[in-house]
């Protein structure tokens, strides 16, 4: 499966990311051939942690006021990652269009939460990390203890993992429903 010639959005807070959850998707994203891109809040660099201790920082490529086009969108997790981006109204407002318009998004770990602030669970299965599972089930959503779920019963596919460990499962389904 290819993504040669779609851009993926990858949305990050300035601080607070999870790193192999950003590092991995976009690896798989440009081993299939697509685009990645650096989507902040801000411009400049964003920093990644393991875990709670510092890692490495990134360039930003775009910020959600960009009128860049994109073909997907990844949410990576961390804690502190959504919990800053479901605060932001234009945050929420880039997310939501991804649904409006019928493209397909991924989340992992802790990043359903700005889904949650987007309005876009209702009807929808997913999973995430467990501590998630109530403000997910209180959003309308199905939430399930599996390793990847594709949902794809609104007008955006959807793709979730529970945590890292969950990163093999996740990045082939994102390259598969993001190649269709």
């Amino acid at each position: 499966m290819t993504l040669q010639g779609k851009t993926v959005a990858f949305l990050v807070a300035p601080e607070g990311v999870e790193q192999v959850e950003l590092t991995e998707p976009w690896k798989a994203v440009q081993d299939a051939g697509g685009t990645p891109r650096l989507v902040s809040t801000e411009e400049g660099q964003v920093q990644a942690f393991n875990h709670l201790d510092k890692g490495d920082t990134f360039p930003v490529d775009a910020t959600i006021h960009d009128p860049d086009q994109y073909d997907a969108l990844v949410l990576p997790g961390g804690v502190a990652n959504p919990d800053f981006l479901r605060t932001d109204p234009d945050a929420v407002k880039f997310v939501r269009r991804f649904f409006d318009e019928g493209q397909p998004v991924a989340a992992i770990c802790h990043a359903p939460w700005t889904l949650v602030e987007a309005g876009v669970l209702e009807g929808r299965r997913l999973t995430s990390w467990p501590s998630l599972q109530t403000d997910l089930r209180n959003a309308g959503a199905e939430w399930v203890d599996e390793e990847v779920v594709v949902d794809l019963t609104g007008t955006s596919p959807l793709v979730t993992s529970r945590k890292p460990d969950d990163l093999a499962a996740f990045n082939g389904k994102i390259v598969e429903v993001f190649a269709s």
